[in-house]
């Protein structure tokens, strides 16, 4: 696609420029290290224990997980279509799929190497003479990745259609708090059926059950790519709607 790898170098570099990138960066590696000395004292030195508590089963992950990636993306097309530097590169030969994907990659690297904290812990037990147990490791850090794709693809896609970043910040973080909560609420329904289709789209889960314990299950893997693919795509369509506004 036209302008795809322009659009993604602009943005992962526009990323790193500012501030906040390695703000949000230090927060984490230094809310996570805690955590994951917290749990190896707690745990009497389990460090896969340690591991999957800082990458997927606590409350501050799962929060991060919610708020970052709409941090990340509220700017990306709102901030850019209310100052006019939108219009400029849709003007150019660039196609509207270049210009979200080209702004998805970028969040999501950032994303990707957010969440490498775990993999650096855990290099670091192995170089002390403790390994881990690699497969868990390695499998949650690509569940990480995965479900921070589907969140930034939420965050473009609420970017495209409010012209406020703070507004869209805030529709892609309750969209992401419903997506990721509402299935833990199905239990107020006495429905079999309903229980098992809520059980079919809870992303924390389907991420909790196969990637946080070692196992990749492509059937997993092709429910995140599909509604990030559906998110980009409706990202797509609301930027396409400002070329023509």
């Amino acid at each position: 696609m036209n302008g795809l790898i322009t659009v993604y170098r602009r943005e992962l570099a526009g990323l790193f420029v500012a501030p906040l990138a390695w703000i949000l960066l230090t927060v984490s590696f230094g809310l996570t290290g805690w955590l994951f000395v917290a749990m190896l004292e707690n745990s009497g030195g389990d460090i896969t224990y340690a591991n999957r508590f800082t990458g997927g089963l606590s409350g501050v992950y799962w929060a991060l997980m919610m708020f970052l990636p709409p941090l990340l993306t509220m700017r990306m097309i709102s901030e850019e279509s209310r100052n006019g530097l939108l219009e400029f590169l849709l003007t150019s030969p660039v196609t509207d799929a270049a210009v979200v994907l080209g702004k998805f990659f970028a969040a999501w690297t950032f994303m990707a190497l957010f969440w490498s904290n775990n993999l650096i812990y855990a290099a670091t037990v192995h170089g002390l003479g403790t390994p881990p147990d690699w497969p868990p490791v390695l499998g949650g850090y690509m569940g990480s990745v995965l479900v921070s794709g589907l969140f930034c693809a939420v965050g473009l896609f609420a970017s495209s259609i409010f012209s406020s970043p703070i507004l869209s910040a805030f529709a892609a973080m309750c969209g992401s708090i419903v997506m990721l909560m509402l299935p833990r609420l199905v239990g107020v329904y006495d429905s079999d059926w309903l229980t098992e289709q809520f059980v079919a789209v809870d992303i924390m889960r389907n991420f909790q059950t196969t990637f946080l314990v070692g196992l990749f299950d492509t059937q997993v893997l092709v429910f995140f790519l599909a509604w990030t693919g559906f998110f980009l795509f409706l990202a797509t369509r609301g930027v396409e709607a400002k070329r023509w506004k």
